[in-house]
């Protein structure tokens, strides 16, 4: 049985197809990412701008082909921290149900939190425990602690905090580059969210990043000239060397870093207020180094339907 997860971020909106082999890891069929910017504004205004919207739905109508051409039979559409901010979510959701016939769901930053922890352990093995898994996303970034064992994983504690690479850049980051004075403001805001973050990190033994700007910054610090990701999934990043990749990103302007090579333009516009972000956790967390990880949240909604029926069952072609 072939299984589409469709994750609708603040930056992007992305599919997953998968299946399961026989030892319960997932097959993968077909994998594709789209920047839509549906949370551009949104902290500022409250609500979508409609050409945010027009975007995701053409991101949609692509997704239903890829979908309806591999007889996927069962679905399910996830939307994070934009949309719970936004007042017209309904006017998205009513453009997704028609051209994908899924009904969407806003799920609760703790709920991201667990289908991030459950898909990133799906890919990255874990020596030590404590384990730290950190989606950092462009509204939110959630922080999830757990152990690994012979018994399998468990989560201890997690949060969602309201910092993202989006936010953070609209809210504060306005130059390009920012100002020292700029980047001041921002550090201490995400310390401040951080200071009470609930979340025991001086002892991980095992810190696992995920999502857009771990994997982006995990490519610049490798030097990549182009995305290549077999070479950035598991690369381990030393503590210096994340701080050091952070500075160089906030010291840069968008078409600097556009021209390194391995980074989206539509991802440099946002990508030195996630790795501020990034930067921030890391200097707080034991572990030695940052694990990236290509296997997230969508792993994790995939995992969930093949294992526990979750998500929508979908008409055979």
């Amino acid at each position: 049985m072939k299984v589409a997860a469709i994750d609708c971020g603040t930056n992007t909106m992305r599919l997953f197809v998968a299946g399961q082999e026989a030892d319960g890891s997932l097959r993968e069929y077909d994998r594709r990412l789209t920047f839509v910017g549906l949370g551009e504004g949104v902290d500022a205004t409250g609500a979508f701008a409609s050409d945010a919207l027009s975007r995701a739905f053409v991101a949609c109508e692509q997704y239903a082909e890829v979908i309806a051409d591999l007889d996927c039979r069962r679905a399910r559409f996830v939307a994070t921290s934009a949309t719970r901010d936004a007042s017209n979510r309904e006017e998205l959701f009513s453009g997704v149900r028609a051209r994908l016939g899924i009904e969407p769901e806003v799920i609760s930053g703790l709920e991201e939190s667990q289908l991030s922890f459950r898909g990133a352990l799906s890919g990255i093995r874990c020596p030590r425990s404590p384990v730290l898994v950190m989606d950092s996303g462009g509204g939110s970034t959630e922080l999830v602690r757990g152990t690994v064992d012979a018994a399998g994983a468990r989560i201890e504690t997690g949060v969602s905090l309201n910092i993202g690479s989006r936010r953070l850049r609209e809210r504060i980051l306005h130059d390009d580059p920012p100002s020292a004075e700029q980047i001041a403001r921002a550090r201490a805001l995400v310390d401040e969210q951080l200071d009470g973050c609930g979340v025991g990190l001086g002892d991980i033994g095992t810190f696992i990043g995920v999502a857009g700007t771990v994997t982006s910054m995990t490519a610049v610090a490798l030097g990549l000239r182009r995305y290549d990701r077999s070479r950035v999934h598991g690369a381990a990043i030393a503590r210096d060397v994340v701080r050091r990749t952070a500075e160089r990103l906030l010291g840069a302007t968008v078409a600097e870093v556009t021209s390194w090579g391995p980074v989206q333009p539509q991802r440099a516009e946002v990508l030195c207020a996630g790795a501020l972000i990034v930067a921030e956790v890391t200097r707080r967390v034991g572990a030695a180094e940052l694990v990236a990880s290509e296997a997230d949240i969508l792993d994790g909604i995939a995992l969930g339907m093949l294992n526990d029926g979750t998500g929508q069952v979908l008409s055979p072609r």
